[in-house]
């Protein structure tokens, strides 16, 4: 049996261009903030990741199960009714800034947004950081 090609693996198509896309004006804009938050913290460039997040960075996982992959280290991607913030550990650690962060909604290992002006940004520039360190000790 053949393995399962990830949909989600980093690619060389356009931040820039996915984000030209992404309406309304408003949620576009909060976009390239959080790409220059993400680049700032991560030191890295941002990159695509399948078609649809935008993504730092980069780690390798393995699941007991056995699957494996490669994903962002931090990354987000605009949805329709909001920004989905890829910050996993910060999620799933539970993390106390996250009462600080203002208003939001969480998943197992999403932070969703509805503008970016509702959040404290120096709290998620900390978040996105403990987030990195946190990933790379997990998964070294």
């Amino acid at each position: 049996m053949a393995k399962k090609q990830l949909k989600t693996t980093e690619n060389d198509a356009s931040v820039e261009k996915f984000l030209n896309k992404v309406e309304p004006e408003q949620k576009r804009d909060d976009c390239r903030a959080i790409v220059k938050m993400m680049e700032q913290v991560s030191g890295e460039a941002a990159k695509m990741w399948g078609t649809g997040i935008v993504g730092c960075g980069s780690y390798h996982y393995v699941y007991d199960s056995g699957h494996s992959g490669d994903m962002c280290l931090i990354g987000f991607a605009p949805r329709k009714a909001n920004i989905a913030l890829y910050l996993m550990s910060v999620v799933s650690n539970n993390l106390p800034e996250l009462k600080k962060l203002g208003k939001i909604k969480t998943s197992k290992g999403c932070i969703y947004v509805n503008k970016l002006e509702d959040l404290n940004g120096d709290v998620l520039k900390t978040l996105m950081k403990k987030s990195i360190a946190l990933t790379k000790a997990k998964y070294k």
